[in-house]
């Protein structure tokens, strides 16, 4: 006998699709943890070159490459990504009147 599979198709934010606080903050800290393990792991650097760079003991470094999420403040992930020799840039705009879903915050590399 097939069984029927029911599923929910998820937003763009698994965040929110859990119920979790503060879902938007949430994704943009996740996209640049992951961003930053990315960069770590295109210069191949070892934890103490990392800890060296970032400033941080080694327990800091073995998060961030965990992807331990609710460890890290925007303001310290930005910190990090500037110590990683990454310009950020911070536009401000408003949002398109057409566009009915809020004001928002993305992540671009």
């Amino acid at each position: 006998m097939k069984e029927d599979i029911i599923f929910e198709e998820g937003s763009d934010n698994v965040f929110a699709d859990l119920g979790l606080p503060d879902p938007k903050d949430s994704m943009v800290r996740a996209k640049l943890l992951r961003l930053i393990v990315d960069i770590i792991e295109h210069r191949d650097l070892k934890q103490k070159e990392v800890c060296a760079l970032l400033g941080v003991k080694q327990p800091v470094v073995s998060d961030l490459q965990r992807g331990k999420l609710s460890k890290f403040s925007l303001d310290r992930l930005l910190k990090f990504m500037t110590a990683l020799d990454r310009d950020i840039t911070i536009t401000v705009k408003k949002k398109p009147a057409r566009r009915k879903r809020p004001a928002e915050i993305t992540v671009a590399a």
